[in-house]
């Protein structure tokens, strides 16, 4: 995927049980779709922190943060409940919506690249940050896209 190009909609249940469709939510102002390995590891926590740390200048932009990963709905629980998560994380637990990004890796190891999509109300790719090892530029790079 790349800026530009139509953001794949898709529909998933996120740790509450809540569906969510990209689609239908886009009505309420862009979001930051950041797709992360594994919940409750050092890395993907420290990202996920770092999106609720911001989450007063997200809301001052307009933008939702949803956060996605190929767990299942009891790791994706424990993760928010754990860290006091205030946005919605989502189960793609056979990892289409990974591939429909391409975003999903081919062994099953670490099941996604560690990857955040700005994505418009019109549903176009603003940005696209993938940084493996700065959790922090998933944020602050997707903050300076939705200001721009």
């Amino acid at each position: 995927m790349r800026i530009g190009d139509l953001a794949p909609d898709f529909s998933l249940i996120d740790h509450d049980g809540i569906t969510r469709q990209l689609s239908t939510a886009l009505g309420d102002g862009p979001i930051v779709l950041f797709f992360y390995p594994a919940a409750m590891t050092p890395g993907c926590t420290k990202e996920a922190c770092h999106f609720r740390d911001t989450g007063s200048e997200f809301t001052a932009l307009g933008a939702q943060r949803w956060g996605i990963s190929m767990d299942d709905s009891d790791a994706q629980n424990l993760f928010a409940s754990t860290n006091s998560l205030d946005y919605p994380l989502l189960i793609d637990a056979g990892g289409a919506v990974a591939r429909q990004y391409g975003v999903k890796r081919p062994l099953n190891l670490l099941k996604v690249r560690r990857t955040t999509f700005v994505i418009g109300r019109d549903q176009r790719i603003i940005d696209v940050i993938a940084s493996e090892f700065n959790m922090e530029t998933h944020v602050d790079r997707a903050l300076v896209a939705l200001r721009s």
